[in-house]
């Protein structure tokens, strides 16, 4: 299931990537769910790319992406749900490897594999960090993916049994699938393969959206730890959320330099900054702060004084 919204120059490359897999229709649904989308004619584009194999549906008006989402599961009929969102792609391979993993494992709700940042030109940029070193069932996951986000859409199916008993994304726009993939993994064990086998679409540009430039992000992740905590036993909840901060107050300071960086934004730098603090505090972070913030206020001096 491939829900879009305005990606269209990347929509052909996704979904040639789906159909080089040759998988005839009996074995697998290819079905684009479109955001009603206005950067061209989605449907003409499904069509020439895909030669009546591939179908389409259009949403009557904007409904966001998580009910967008749900429309994708909704719609689907197969037993194993990918949403393969239309701006990144899989490689050869992909549909039989995790419907392998979930074969030999039939008690696992979901499976994924290894994966691959990538530029808006498909560049590489870097392969995500393995969880372990063959394929199998995680080990302890649960703490592990309630302290941060391990997965991308685009590397991971979901048995569709699942998503009828616990339900589709909910809550936020940002982080949303956090939440879902510590809720599969509180009631399910966990395939996985080190192969990377999808390439996820990291958008440079994105940095300057909205939702980094007023610190919106960090409000939806901090509402998705609260809902995690409830997944959690309750000896492990105090160190996750406390690991959780950590780990994206750091984030934050590292979206702040980017925005001033690379964007000169210093009101968002300064949002993320402020909320990176209310997250978590340590000599670290301080430390981090004050090189980024002596960078900005040198800059604001004049051009006489600095070159002094």
């Amino acid at each position: 299931m491939i829900p879009v919204y305005n990606c269209a120059r990347y929509l052909t490359e996704a979904l040639e990537s789906v159909l080089m897999q040759c998988l005839p229709e009996a074995d697998m649904q290819i079905e684009v769910v479109d955001d009603a989308s206005t950067d061209a004619d989605v449907e003409a584009l499904v069509e020439q790319v895909g030669s009546g194999r591939v179908k389409y549906f259009r949403q009557s008006e904007n409904v966001g992406s998580l009910r967008n989402f749900e429309s994708c599961i909704n719609r689907s009929r197969g037993r194993l749900i990918h949403i393969l969102h239309g701006d990144d792609r899989i490689r050869s391979g992909f549909y039989q490897k995790l419907e392998s993993l979930l074969r030999k494992h039939p008690d696992a709700g979901a499976a994924f594999c290894g994966y691959t940042y990538m530029d808006e030109a498909g560049n590489k940029i870097f392969d995500q960090e393995p969880e372990m070193n063959s394929d199998g069932i995680l080990p302890d996951w649960l703490p592990k993916i309630a302290e941060r986000n391990h997965i991308q859409y685009v590397a991971v199916a979901v048995r569709r049994e699942v998503y009828e008993r616990l339900g589709g994304f909910y809550g936020v726009t940002y982080g949303e699938d956090w939440e879902m993939w510590t809720r599969i993994a509180r009631y399910y064990p966990v395939a996985y393969t080190p192969e990377i086998m999808a390439d996820y679409r990291k958008h440079t540009g994105s940095i300057s959206g909205q939702k980094f430039l007023n610190g919106k992000y960090l409000e939806d992740l901090a509402y998705i730890m609260s809902l995690i905590q409830a997944h959690l036993p309750a000896d492990q909840q105090k160190i996750v959320l406390k690991r959780s901060k950590k780990f994206y107050a750091h984030y934050a300071l590292r979206i702040a330099n980017q925005l001033w960086h690379l964007a000169s934004h210093r009101s968002g730098a300064k949002i993320n900054i402020e909320k990176a603090l209310e997250m978590h505090q340590s000599p670290q972070l301080y430390w981090k702060v004050a090189k980024l913030s002596l960078k900005m206020k040198f800059a604001a001096l004049p051009e006489k004084l600095r070159r002094r």
